[in-house]
């Protein structure tokens, strides 16, 4: 197999004072180059005696007041997000050699910008959120058809479903970002970034 190496030297990059910055600068650049979902990240959580849990969601929004992901709130990891609301994500760009981990609390965003995303979903998209009890036990795959089925009946007659109460949005508020840069021989690049008091970013490196 074909190793992908990066070309790109340490003394020819410099990271800028900002991270959400940098991390516009990928994200577009992975929008780009990356074939399937670039804005697939992993979220990791953990219960509030500290059991943690991961899994792949997708970005649905981005600005500096943070990362906005959506999920039914009854759901695994919507619990562990109410009871302990610290978390992580991690981005890896398999194509552009680069990652992105970020870390910090989370908070649900209001229910008119919930209400504004919804709307723009797919309709079918829109069913499956009243018709998933997301992580609960599901006896057949032809279960959750048939409810998908009954939910249509329901909703025939509405050109706009409502938003359920339990579909919620977050947002992840950085409080740490580290950007990684592939580099030959592992010796990769790490850059922190760690705001102060006074709201600006300290930026250090880290051994690979």
């Amino acid at each position: 197999m074909t190793q992908i190496e990066n070309t790109e030297k340490p003394e020819d990059f410099t990271p800028p004072a900002n991270p959400y910055e940098l991390f516009q600068e990928w994200y577009e650049l992975a929008q780009e180059k990356e074939i399937n979902d670039p804005g697939a990240m992993c979220l990791a959580t953990a219960t509030p005696d500290g059991k943690p849990s991961a899994r792949m969601i997708l970005l649905k929004g981005l600005d500096e007041r943070g990362l906005v992901f959506y999920t039914n709130a009854s759901s695994r990891k919507g619990q562990e997000i109410l009871k302990n609301p610290d978390a992580a994500l991690c981005f890896h760009w398999k194509t552009l050699l680069k990652q992105v981990r970020i870390e910090g609390p989370l908070e649900e965003i209001s229910d008119e910008e919930a209400d504004s995303y919804y709307s723009t979903r797919h309709r079918g998209s829109r069913i499956g959120a009243w018709a998933s009890k997301q992580s609960q036990p599901l006896g057949s795959y032809q279960e959750l058809k048939n409810t998908v089925e009954q939910c249509e009946v329901s909703f025939k007659d509405k050109e706009n479903i409502p938003r359920p109460d339990y579909w919620k949005g977050f947002r992840l508020k950085p409080e740490y970002f580290e950007f990684w840069i592939d580099g030959q021989y592992r010796l990769h690049q790490r850059y922190l970034y760690t705001p102060d008091k006074s709201g600006n970013w300290n930026i250090g490196m880290l051994y690979p």
